[in-house]
């Protein structure tokens, strides 16, 4: 079985994962038009973050907003298959092709909100479900915002 708390990691584990990732890509980058939208991507990451904190420490004292135990690993590895929601074994400085990399990040945008959309499923309170629903908005408008970088 998965704690709720255990579920909260792995959407952690993606912002920070995406936060970093795209803090790295401006790095190596000159564009700043690019660079710009991805810094604005990259906080959002870590504004996401702070949100998945703050809904774990509310665990402790809450209402229990994430029915958590009806989810066991068979059921959490059927819904998210193969992925790893990491980057990290991605060659970036191997990636040459500026359309390649902000594919990349789109998928990674999607992998996101994959999990989100199964995470939502398992929350019971109307104000995290609203919440939830934003990020989830919030990933859809990175890929917009990456694919018009891609153009």
């Amino acid at each position: 079985m998965f704690t709720a708390r255990e579920i909260l990691d792995i959407a952690l584990k993606i912002e920070k994962n995406g936060e970093s990732v795209y803090r790295q890509a401006i790095q190596s980058l000159v564009n700043p038009d690019i660079i710009k939208r991805l810094t604005w991507m990259a906080d959002e990451e870590a504004r996401h973050a702070e949100w998945f904190v703050k809904l774990q420490s509310d665990l402790g004292t809450s209402k229990n907003h994430i029915a958590a135990n009806e989810m066991n690993s068979d059921v959490l590895q059927n819904i998210i298959g193969k992925q790893s929601f990491t980057l990290q074994d991605i060659d970036f400085p191997g990636v040459d092709d500026m359309r390649d990399l902000i594919h990349i990040f789109i998928e990674f945008e999607k992998d996101g909100i994959l999990f989100y959309e199964m995470l939502r499923s398992f929350i019971k309170d109307q104000d995290v479900l609203e919440s939830l629903d934003q990020i989830i908005a919030e990933e859809y408008q990175h890929i917009k915002t990456l694919q018009e970088i891609k153009l």
